[in-house]
C-alpha cells in the first residue's frame, strides 16, 4: 500500500461537487473524483440543509480511496427535525420548542457514532442534556423528568424497535404544545420589551430632573461670589466696626 493522503472538507448534506475544495483537492491526486462527490452525496443525504464535515483518506499509490462522515452539531440536527431556527437564549423561562422521544433516538443514533459513550441508552440520554440546554421539552415534558424515566425503564420500546418518529397522535399533541408554546413566547417578548421601555422612560425622567452644570442656587441657598480674588491679590479688609457715641 502507499502513501495516505488525507483531503478534509465541509460540504452540505447530499450536495457535494466536483468544484472547489474537493475538485480542486483530489485533482492532483488523480482519482475518481465524480465516484467520490456521488459517494459522499449518498452518505451524507440525511443530512440535507446542514454543514457536514467530510474526510477523504485516498492510497496515492492504488488511487483507492476511504470516505468518513462526520455528524452535524446535535443542535443542528434537533433543530433540522422540528424545523426551529435556534434555541432559547433562556431555557429555564423560556421553552424554544417541543420534540418527541422517538425524534430524540434518531438524533441520538445519527451521532452515536461521534459521541464518548459506549450503548446506545447512553447516547439518547446526551442528546436530551442538549434538548435541556436548547430549551426543549421532550413528548411535551421537562429533559429532566424524561431522563428519570429512560432510567426507570419507561423507554424502554424505542431502544428495542428503533422507533424515528412518533405516530399521528403525538404528532397532534405536539402540534398543540407547539403552538402553546409560540404564544408563551410571544407573550414573553411583549413582556420584556415593556419592561425595557419602562426601564428607559425611568432614566429618562431621573435626567431630566437632575440639575444642569451652572443652573443658580435655588432660593435660601447661601449666595457666592462669581469672581474669584486675583492671583496674589490681599483679601478685602473686613468692615470696621462702628463704637457706639459716647454721652
Amino acid at each position: 500500500m502507499g502513501k495516505k493522503q488525507t483531503v478534509d472538507a465541509l460540504v452540505e448534506g447530499g450536495k457535494a461537487s466536483a468544484g472547489p475544495p474537493i475538485g480542486s483537492s483530489l485533482g492532483p491526486l488523480k482519482v475518481n473524483v465524480g465516484q467520490i462527490v456521488a459517494d459522499i452525496n449518498d452518505k451524507t443525504k440525511d443530512f440535507k440543509g446542514m454543514k457536514v464535515p467530510v474526510k477523504i483518506i485516498v492510497d496515492a499509490e492504488t488511487k483507492e480511496f476511504t470516505i468518513e462522515i462526520g455528524t452535524p452539531p446535535a443542535s443542528q440536527l434537533l433543530m433540522k427535525e422540528i424545523n426551529l431556527d435556534k434555541g432559547s437564549g433562556e431555557p429555564n423561562v423560556t421553552k424554544a420548542g417541543v420534540i418527541s422521544i422517538e425524534q430524540v433516538f434518531k438524533v441520538a443514533r445519527m451521532k452515536s457514532s461521534s459521541l464518548l459513550v459506549n450503548n446506545m441508552r447512553s447516547a439518547v440520554k446526551t442528546i436530551v442534556g442538549s434538548c435541556q440546554s436548547m430549551g426543549l421539552l421532550i413528548d411535551g415534558k421537562e429533559p429532566k423528568e424524561v431522563l428519570k424515566e429512560i432510567d426507570e425503564g419507561k423507554h424502554d420500546s424505542i431502544f428495542s424497535s428503533g422507533k424515528t418518529e412518533p405516530d399521528e397522535a403525538k404528532k397532534k399533541m405536539l402540534s398543540d404544545v407547539a403552538r402553546d408554546l409560540e404564544n408563551k413566547k410571544k407573550q414573553r417578548q411583549k413582556e420584556k420589551e415593556a419592561a425595557k421601555a419602562a426601564a428607559e422612560a425611568e432614566a429618562a425622567a431621573k435626567a431630566a430632573a437632575a440639575p444642569s452644570p451652572g443652573t443658580a442656587p435655588t432660593a435660601g441657598a447661601p449666595a457666592t461670589s462669581g469672581t474669584a480674588p486675583a492671583p496674589g491679590a490681599k483679601p478685602a479688609a473686613a468692615p470696621a466696626k462702628k463704637e457706639p457715641a459716647k454721652k
